[in-house]
């Protein structure tokens, strides 16, 4: 079975740094799409950014400038880099993937990790 695990959560001061992973593992034949998505306590799930197998990547306009998402397609990983986090960058982080899981299934499916928490606060 396919999962998904992020590390790099943490307690940071504002202004600060961050990076955050999210290592694929299990049966897949590849890739696609994979991305990073936030919870703030009381609001709903938000898109982060997004990079494609080829590199393209898209942002929300909240953390454009400030984070950069990026991708090991020989580690099966992703990465989130963030600097100059805010208070309002305080949320559970999660980890998402559209998947192609056999050389004989042409249908993708979409994993999610179990979520990292990055807390920013003074």
């Amino acid at each position: 079975q396919v999962q998904l695990v992020e590390s790099g959560g943490g307690l940071v001061q504002p202004g600060g740094s961050l990076r955050l992973s999210c290592a694929a593992s299990g049966t897949m034949f590849s890739i696609n799409v994979m991305g990073w998505y936030r919870q703030a306590p009381g609001k709903q799930r938000e898109l982060v950014a997004t990079i494609t197998s080829g590199g393209s990547t898209n942002y929300a306009d909240s953390v454009k400038g400030r984070f950069t998402i990026s991708r090991d397609n020989a580690k099966n990983t992703v990465y989130l880099q963030m600097i100059s986090l805010k208070l309002e960058d305080t949320a559970v982080y999660y980890c998402n993937a559209a998947i192609r899981r056999g050389v004989y299934v042409q249908r993708l499916t979409e994993y999610w990790g179990q979520g990292t928490q990055v807390t920013v606060s003074s």
